[in-house]
Parts: structure tokens; C-alpha cells; sequence
């Protein structure tokens, strides 16, 4: 999943709202950061075949450090944790938030990925392989995305335009960028995907962070 993953972002804005946008939106991604560093440093392997799915070219084969279900718990608690430190350790609120944001990456994959998410280590490997169906995988991007962006919509009102038309356009930026990704992958060596994948996460956290300051909760 891709521009899925930041529903829960939007949603868990929603319920803690002294959250950060930002924090929440590389939290959902953050286990993808920690692939893309890994990938470009050697520490898991992704190989490029073309037609691997419906979806993208991406065979996920070796990433136990990052996407496995027992990794991901390690990253939650010590994303939460570094989330509550940086919000002045007054709410455990952001800090949970920031760890669920973190854990929701691997549930949504779980319905997304083939059977190349470990439960422990390299091994038990799960996956429902919606990626397999190119159209339905789309569809449930978008549900996801959309879902979260309309719980955060109702719960806030817009300070001046750019709050006002900012979640449409980040709606349509996002379904465009799913669908340019979907229609002409770009992942053409594992490099260059997890180069992508570095700079969209942090770009699109970015934006996110921007819409919400021309936002105040209602």
C-alpha cells in the first residue's frame, strides 16, 4: 500500500489532535523509510520483475528488519516512545498515536502484499495478495486514504483558503500519484525505488503538515 497508508494518519489527527500531522504522517510510512535506507545500505534485498503483480514490480523477498509483524511492534514502541520525548513527555496521547500510526503500516500491507511479510525474522511469511488485482488494489487505496481524510475534514474547519481547498487537492494529488504509479511503475532498480520511496514520504508528510497549519480543530 501506498497512499493508503496515510489514512490512519488523518484519522489518528482526528483523535488526538495534539498530534502532529507530519509525525503521524512519516509514522505511518516509517517502517517504508527504514526499507529504503535498508535497501540502499545492503540490509534487505528487493529484486525488480516486471508483471511480479498487477500492481508494481516489486519482489519484496528479504525485509524482516522492517515489514516483519515482530519488527514492527520494535518500531512502534520505540517511534511512539521518541514521539512522546519530542512532545515534552506531557500526554502519552502523541505518543501512542504516533505508534499506532507506526503499527496500522503493517495490518493495511497484510491485505496488500503476497506472502512476503515475515512474522518472525525471515520466516512465516503472510500476505492476501489483493496487489495481484490491479484495479481493487487501487480502489482500496483510495477507500483508505479518502476514509481518514473526511474523519480529519469533519473534525476541523479551515483558517483561510488553503485550509478550505487543501484536503481536495491533497486528495487529488495523492489519488494521481497512486494512479501514475499504478499505470507506469517507477520502480526500474531497487535503488531508484527506494530513493522514490524516501523522497515521497517525506514530501508528502510535508504537505500534509502545511494543509493542517491553515486548519483549526472544531
Amino acid at each position: 500500500m501506498f497512499v493508503g497508508h496515510y489514512g490512519p494518519a488523518f484519522a489518528l489527527k482526528r483523535a488526538v489532535p495534539e498530534s502532529s500531522l507530519f509525525a503521524l504522517g512519516i509514522g505511518v510510512q516509517l517502517v517504508d523509510v527504514g526499507w529504503g535506507l535498508f535497501v540502499l545500505t545492503g540490509i534487505e534485498e528487493v529484486r525488480i520483475v516486471p508483471g511480479f503483480t498487477e500492481s508494481n514490480s516489486l519482489d519484496l523477498h528479504y525485509m524482516p528488519f522492517t515489514h516483519g509483524l515482530l519488527a514492527t511492534f520494535v518500531w512502534a514502541i520505540l517511534g511512539g516512545f521518541g514521539a512522546w520525548l519530542l512532545a515534552g513527555r506531557t500526554t502519552p496521547r502523541v505518543g501512542i498515536a504516533v505508534a499506532l500510526a507506526i503499527a496500522s503500516h503493517w495490518l493495511l500491507d497484510l491485505f496488500m502484499h503476497r506472502p512476503d511479510l515475515p512474522i518472525y525474522g525471515d520466516s512465516m511469511k503472510v500476505g492476501l495478495g489483493l496487489w495481484n488485482y490491479r484495479w481493487p488494489a487501487f480502489a482500496a487505496e483510495i477507500v483508505s486514504l479518502v476514509g481518514g481524510l473526511a474523519l480529519y475534514v469533519s473534525g476541523t474547519k479551515p483558517r483561510d483558503a488553503i485550509g478550505r481547498f487543501g484536503p481536495a487537492v491533497l486528495a487529488v494529488a495523492l489519488t494521481g500519484t497512486q494512479l501514475f504509479n499504478l499505470l507506469d511503475d517507477p520502480a526500474k532498480t531497487p535503488s531508484a525505488a527506494a530513493i522514490g520511496a524516501l523522497v515521497s514520504y517525506v514530501g508528502i508528510s510535508a504537505a500534509l503538515a502545511f494543509v493542517d497549519r491553515h486548519r483549526d480543530r472544531r
